[in-house]
């Protein structure tokens, strides 16, 4: 069992960043993938951005590619996204997810879930 608690988010201005954090509870923490999904009003959950199991690995979605960084410390059980050059439309709830297997960006692959964190980007 996975315990996941998501905090970090907030109000910021386009062009500014964000750093979340996703602590997690259980000693097999480092046993799980790590992704970061968001969902914005009237749209789906999507992935943002993975790491793997002992964080060599990274995966990223398009849109947030080269101005988010996904990273984990397996030792604190802590993985961070950090956010750069925020833009409006990266205004969504953010929520972190583990997963033993299955593709990345499909949340149906994630066996447990935080409650999320609102980000909201200002124009």
């Amino acid at each position: 069992q996975v315990q996941l608690v998501e905090s970090g988010g907030g109000l910021v201005q386009a062009g500014g960043s964000q750093r979340l954090s996703c602590a997690a509870s259980g000693r097999t923490f480092s046993s799980y993938r790590v992704g970061w999904f968001r969902q914005a009003p009237g749209k789906e959950r999507e992935f943002v951005a993975g790491v793997s199991r002992g964080g060599s690995a990274t995966y990223y979605a398009d849109s947030v590619k080269g101005r988010f960084t996904i990273s984990r410390d397996n030792a604190k059980n802590t993985v961070d996204l950090q956010m750069n050059s925020l833009k409006p439309e990266d205004t969504a709830v953010y929520y972190c997810a583990a997963s033993s297997s299955g593709d990345w960006r499909n949340e149906w692959a994630y066996e447990y879930w935080g409650q999320g964190t609102q980000v909201t980007v200002s124009a």
